[in-house]
């Protein structure tokens, strides 16, 4: 199965501060991300649960209020990926979360319905 990049853009009324912990956190991804999301504290890894199937993923890239990248740990040659950047338009002080999953989607509409339902859950939560 090939690799495909989905690239999402979403608005918040919500401020980085307040979005960051959902984006970086196991208690804050298992809210609306997956089912439960845990992690150990030895080697910092992120096990993702969804329907019953474990997921390991290591976050290879962090910078506090701004971004975090995860890299899921079942394949060596082209890991599956997913970023979170939260960006903020300096005119109108909105906050944007941008998405980058790259991983074995089959088809890039379906994910965006994945997306747009996730993202719905989170803003329900924020309320933004």
């Amino acid at each position: 199965m090939s690799k495909q990049k989905f690239n999402g853009e979403y608005e918040f009324s919500a401020s980085k501060k307040m979005l960051y912990p959902y984006l970086s956190s196991a208690s804050g991804l298992s809210q609306w991300f997956a089912d439960d999301v845990n992690i150990n504290n030895a080697d910092k890894t992120f096990t993702f649960l969804w329907d019953g199937d474990e997921n390991r993923a290591r976050m290879v890239a962090q910078r506090t209020n701004y971004m975090v990248k995860f890299e899921f740990m079942d394949e060596e040659d082209d890991p599956n990926y997913l970023e979170f950047k939260l960006e903020i338009n300096e005119l109108t002080q909105t906050v944007f979360l941008r998405i980058v999953d790259y991983s074995d989607v089959e088809d890039l509409e379906e994910a965006q319905d994945i997306w747009d339902n996730l993202i719905h859950n989170l803003k329900e939560i924020v309320g933004g």
